[in-house]
């Protein structure tokens, strides 16, 4: 197992946790670099495609009868002529973007990788410090009937459905399950509240005020095979 100062955080979040508005807080106390949409940004300008295209296939698989027919086309039988696997950007291609975006940042350091499999991709890169934020139902569904109130009496089915996307982008691009506690260092209920998270957070992974100059404590990986 490799150990090395932290200078990389990875947040997963449930839908509905406001996961993503602590790591932003998170970013800002720490004086890092934020990537969470800028991920697909970076995804898009590599691949030459509009951000609002790649947009669509953020965190979400390719329909099935999509996945099913590429299969065909990768079969020498059904040969696509002309066209490279760099040049179709679907799904899985965004993927494999966005997985060299994170990999490129983490070893800039110094930066809150928001989501989209960053704690996978990064299991056995030293430096890096793995969290999930997590909600109570009833926090969840508050937040959804807040932000999306035309929708309200469906927000269990959506905020699970959410979830249940994610967690099949996880386990089809990284075989892991997507909400294992193996994958993470330190799993956050959001009902803490930002500052204590971020106090648990600069605790844990020896961030605190006096620590930050790339002193911080030495922490494990979390992949198995590192």
């Amino acid at each position: 197992m490799m150990h090395s100062p932290i200078n990389v955080i990875t947040v997963e979040r449930e839908y509905g946790s406001r996961g993503g508005e602590f790591a932003h807080d998170l970013a800002v106390r720490l004086k890092w670099k934020l990537l969470d949409s800028e991920l697909v940004t970076g995804a898009a300008r590599t691949a030459g495609v509009a951000p609002e295209l790649a947009k669509k296939f953020d965190e979400q698989l390719d329909p099935w009868y999509y996945r099913y027919g590429k299969v065909f086309w990768h079969d020498s039988a059904y040969p696509m002529t002309g066209i490279g696997d760099d040049q179709v950007f679907d799904s899985e291609r965004m993927l494999s973007l966005i997985r060299e975006e994170i990999v490129g940042a983490a070893k800039e350091g110094n930066c809150v990788l928001v989501g989209r499999g960053a704690a996978c991709a990064l299991a056995c890169h030293p430096g890096c410090f793995h969290i999930f934020v997590y909600a109570t139902a009833k926090a969840k569904r508050d937040w959804f009937q807040s932000a999306f109130p035309k929708q309200a009496q469906h927000a269990d089915q959506l905020l699970a459905a959410f979830d249940k996307r994610r967690a099949a982008v996880i386990r089809k691009f990284y075989q892991q399950d997507w909400c294992a506690r193996g994958l993470y260092h330190l799993l956050l209920n959001s009902a803490m509240g930002t500052e204590a998270m971020i106090a648990a957070v600069e605790g844990a992974a020896g961030l605190k005020a006096g620590e930050r100059e790339g002193v911080g404590s030495s922490m494990g990986t979390t992949g198995e095979n590192c």
